[in-house]
């Protein structure tokens, strides 16, 4: 069977009742592209809800479509799994509940016509104010620490190539998988582009952003530094 150009993970997390419209869209614009893919649907530690059926009926309809359990929580876990099952040339996550099919096929495309060069999402519009000052003060953060050059540094989709292999090799379990994937592109060199996002739709469910999990992303960012130093990243 012939890899396909493109991985596209998607972490699931009780989204049973959305699960299917996302889907059901990303396929109908991917196909009208002709853009040759899967779509790895990671469940994403224990669900409360009937996710495991949504994406196993989704995997029966569209042969593109497959569905990987993460039995542990944490969205770093999930994106790893993801790509430790990926097959294709190009790798990409996202969260699916925020990322509509139009922005997914927008980095698609940059990263068709870029194949050599990371291709990131930079979101412009965050729901409320507080949101908007915490995530200044994280990427602030994030690009002193690291030297970075982007800005947003959650911001997906994430589109890389397999070639750059030391991102194959991630280590974060939850939220600071992300600043580690910008800290081994900075520090591998990795050619990124960024591209603006400015849809702020959620498909469903609930942000879990509070004042607690901020904090513990801007701790987590000093202990993500200490950690890449121990090992040398």
């Amino acid at each position: 069977m012939t890899d396909p150009a493109f991985s596209i993970i998607l972490p699931v997390y009780n989204q049973a009742d959305h699960i299917g419209e996302i889907v059901d869209g990303y396929e109908r614009a991917l196909s009208s592209a002709g853009l040759s893919h899967e779509l790895l649907l990671v469940l994403n530690g224990t669900q409360r809800d009937a996710s495991l059926a949504a994406c196993e009926e989704l995997a029966g309809r569209y042969p593109s479509v497959r569905v990987v359990v993460e039995p542990q929580g944490g969205w770093g876990r999930a994106v790893k799994r993801g790509i430790s099952q990926s097959r294709g040339t190009s790798i990409c996550y996202t969260n699916s509940a925020r990322t509509t099919d139009r922005d997914l096929m927008l980095l698609l495309v940059y990263a068709r016509a870029f194949s050599n060069v990371v291709v990131k999402a930079n979101r412009k519009i965050r729901e409320s104010l507080p949101r908007r000052i915490g995530s200044l003060l994280y990427n602030i953060e994030c690009r002193t620490l690291f030297d970075l050059s982007c800005w947003d540094i959650n911001g997906t989709p994430k589109v890389f190539p397999r070639a750059f292999d030391a991102l194959l090799d991630l280590r974060s379990n939850d939220d600071m998988i992300d600043a580690e994937f910008n800290a081994v592109c900075r520090r591998r060199e990795y050619p990124m582009i960024e591209v603006p996002i400015f849809s702020a739709r959620r498909h469903g469910g609930k942000s879990t952003t509070s004042y607690g999990s901020a904090l513990r992303m801007y701790l987590g960012a000093y202990r993500l530094l200490r950690k890449m130093k121990q090992r040398g990243a």
